[in-house]
């Protein structure tokens, strides 16, 4: 199977293409799940299923984000030593 890239964006979790699927077991767990989602305006699904285990992932994936981590420039090894020797970084403390 080929996957061919449309250039499409992805659907964002929570949004009306994507709504989050949650499954609990309680009538009080429900409504604490759904005021929740309602205080964020998240679109969302919520089965009420008291013989399976509680799948909130959805919930916890929008309620916490991956954060974005930032990659400091490397030291080239023709690029002047940091360490202010005036010397090629290979050459110095490369």
């Amino acid at each position: 199977m080929q996957k061919n890239f449309t250039g499409a964006k992805p659907a964002k979790l929570g949004t009306e293409k994507l709504p989050a699927v949650i499954s609990v077991q309680t009538e009080e767990r429900l409504k604490e799940v759904t005021s929740i989602f309602e205080e964020h305006k998240w679109a969302f699904s919520i089965d009420l299923e008291p013989d399976k285990p509680e799948n909130i992932t959805d919930l916890e994936i929008l309620l916490n984000p991956a954060k974005q981590t930032k990659v400091e420039k490397k030291i080239g090894r023709n690029d002047p030593c940091p360490c202010g020797s005036g010397k090629k970084y290979k050459k110095c403390c490369g």
